[in-house]
């Protein structure tokens, strides 16, 4: 099994800002920020990841219960600003010089001093003395005007609201307002058995099952010390593979349709389907639920490789149809356009930054199973919504070839490694044992989860952090100085979850 170079260093708050500005000069990225409230203090765990070789710094900042708060890090990480604005709305926790203080997930109808992540908050409460209209920034000047769009939808997309800042049709500005539909599902792990939690983890964001699954069982595995066997590492391997392919097949039809070439569309729902229903063939569900499991993996069949590879050839034809059309060329080039300095200090993942000219993809960074160099990570540089469209292609074909391989004498009957070796369980504390952090590239990006373990060896805190967290404050800085019309496009050619967003 790969190995993982892990370090915890407990700081206090005055330390913060030159260990971490020091991690990320070195090249690490910071995955995850997460609070806890353990007992006589506040902890702050800021997660930094490099890889390969899989390297992981958790760095543990100790803080006063009664005014916790932090030095800021958002002068050096953009995404380090979004977490502690996040910390701040959920447990309460004061980013001290923080540039944009004002609130990010917290709901206008919490009372004042209410943060329900913090152990105290109790049930949730009655409505109570509204925190006014989200501040939006008001963009004027001589024929200016602004569109709302959302937060309720047409179709079955989630509640999100888009505030347009034009003239004419060009976007000066674009705001989304997300956390809609927040769930509180970080504290419904809490308590949970850690098995049973699973079937919570595939549903964080529907469509990323095995991708949020994997993060999970693989922090709940580094925590508890388990090995998992290579076959089914291989079959963990397989269905995230199988995950990304009918995903990003949904996803160049998709963008098909939003420039009017429904029979595209059609074609790409056609193929979808064959994949769906392998799904459904290999696990029990079309979605891949239950696949993944603590210490291994279940499968119930494996795709036939003449199966995988009609679904290729089913593929390149609808790519080769696409790119082949005039209109669908017009509008895809040079069309939203994300610069990789863009992308990069905005922290992005996934295709959406692979598009832009950046190598970031967990299975190369933080390898579970060794795909033997038959792993090609696609990069492009164009960053515009042709960019991401062929990524998206891309990574369809080699994900086909790869499940292709990987199914190649795969036992169907893989083992697994559970439950874990007497001893597995530590403290909780955060020292490393009874805690863990499990990464995967899922179909959107790298999928992050860090838990900690009770002494008893239940859930004591879970925290997620989808690809979607990253790319959403992409999306409005793709979109200046392009036209209203092509707004729909180019969502769709990031195709970000509310969901995993929004937990």
């Amino acid at each position: 099994m790969p190995s993982v170079h892990r370090a915890t260093i407990d700081l206090e708050p005055s330390e913060l800002p030159t260990r971490a500005a020091g991690l990320l000069a070195a090249g690490n990225r910071l995955a995850l920020v997460a609070a806890h409230h353990d007992p006589g203090e506040v902890r702050v765990v800021y997660l930094f990841v490099q890889g390969p070789p899989d390297t992981r710094t958790e760095l543990h900042v100790h803080l006063d219960p009664r005014q916790p708060a932090v030095p800021s890090l958002a002068g050096i990480s953009f995404p380090a600003g979004r977490f502690e604005r996040e910390m701040r709305d959920l447990h309460g926790i004061v980013p001290l010089d923080h540039p944009l203080p004002r609130r990010l997930v917290r709901h206008p109808h919490w009372p004042r001093g209410w943060y329900p992540m913090r152990p105290d908050a109790g049930p949730p409460p009655p409505f109570g003395e509204p925190e006014g209209p989200f501040p939006f920034l008001t963009v004027e000047g001589q024929g200016v005007y602004e569109i709302p769009v959302g937060p309720v939808h047409a179709g079955l997309i989630e509640p999100g609201h888009f505030r347009f800042s034009v003239v004419g049709e060009t976007i000066l500005k674009l705001k989304a307002r997300l956390w809609y539909v927040h769930k509180g599902i970080e504290r419904h792990f809490e308590g949970q058995d850690p098995v049973e939690a699973v079937a919570l983890a595939e549903r964080v964001s529907g469509d990323t099952a095995v991708g949020h699954a994997l993060a999970y069982c693989r922090a709940l595995e580094q925590a508890t010390r388990t090995t998992v066997p290579a076959e089914a590492r291989a079959a963990r391997a397989l269905l995230l593979e199988l995950e990304r392919v009918h995903n990003h097949v949904a996803d160049l039809g998709a963008l098909c349709n939003d420039v009017g070439h429904g029979i595209l569309n059609a074609h790409a729902w056609r193929i979808r389907e064959q994949l769906l229903r392998l799904n459904r063939e290999i696990t029990g569900h079309r979605l891949l639920r239950g696949g993944v499991r603590p210490g291994g993996c279940a499968l119930l069949a494996l795709p036939p490789a003449e199966r995988l590879r009609a679904i290729a050839g089913d593929v390149a034809e609808l790519v080769d149809l696409a790119l082949g059309h005039r209109t669908i060329l017009d509008r895809f080039t040079g069309t939203a356009v994300l610069a990789r300095d863009a992308a990069q200090g905005l922290g992005c993942l996934g295709p959406v930054a692979r598009a832009s000219g950046l190598a970031t993809d967990a299975r190369l960074a933080h390898p579970e199973h060794d795909h033997g160099g038959a792993l090609t990570s696609h990069v492009l540089t164009g960053g515009d919504v042709l960019a991401r469209f062929r990524v998206r292609a891309q990574e369809a074909q080699t994900s086909l070839a790869l499940a292709e391989r990987l199914a190649d004498g795969l036992p169907l009957r893989v083992t697994a490694n559970w439950p874990p070796p007497r001893g597995g369980h530590g403290s909780g504390s955060g020292s490393g044992s009874g805690s863990g952090s499990g990464l995967a590239e899922g179909w959107r990006g790298t999928v992050a989860t860090r838990i900690e373990l009770t002494p008893e060896g239940r859930l004591g805190r879970v925290k997620i952090v989808d690809p979607s967290f990253f790319n959403w404050p992409a999306l409005p800085v793709a979109l200046a100085d392009t036209i209203v019309p092509d707004f729909p496009l180019t969502n769709k050619s990031f195709n970000l979850s509310y969901a995993g967003n929004d937990l």
